[in-house]
């Protein structure tokens, strides 16, 4: 019986995963295993052909799509990293506060 390339579960983590970037690149918890997962089945798809069914071609895909994230993911969280080493995360968050107040009287005015 033959194996499966589903790229569908590395796509669903990648996509998940740039949307979590905004929580101090915590997506990269979802990206890395993503990335792994693809580079994995890519590598047993090359190495036993035969035992394999489906798009190689969809997989490296679904591969760049995770390193993509897992690229987005990993510049967030040096920067949340660099933010909280130098203070600068409570000016960040006040400026973030005021941003908020802003949009919320434009849109009551």
């Amino acid at each position: 019986m033959k194996k499966e390339l589903k790229p569908t579960l590395v796509y669903v983590l990648s996509v998940i995963s740039i949307l979590c970037c905004c929580f101090g690149g915590l997506g990269v918890l979802l990206a890395a295993p993503a990335f792994y997962i693809a580079n994995k089945k890519i590598k047993d798809a090359q190495l036993n052909p035969d035992d394999y069914e489906g798009d190689i071609n969809a997989m490296n895909t679904a591969k760049i799509v995770a390193l993509v994230a897992l690229a987005i993911n990993v510049v967030y969280l040096i920067y949340s990293i660099y933010l909280l080493s130098t203070g600068e995360f409570d000016k960040a968050m006040e400026e973030f506060q005021r941003g908020l107040e802003e949009a919320q009287n434009a849109q009551y005015s």
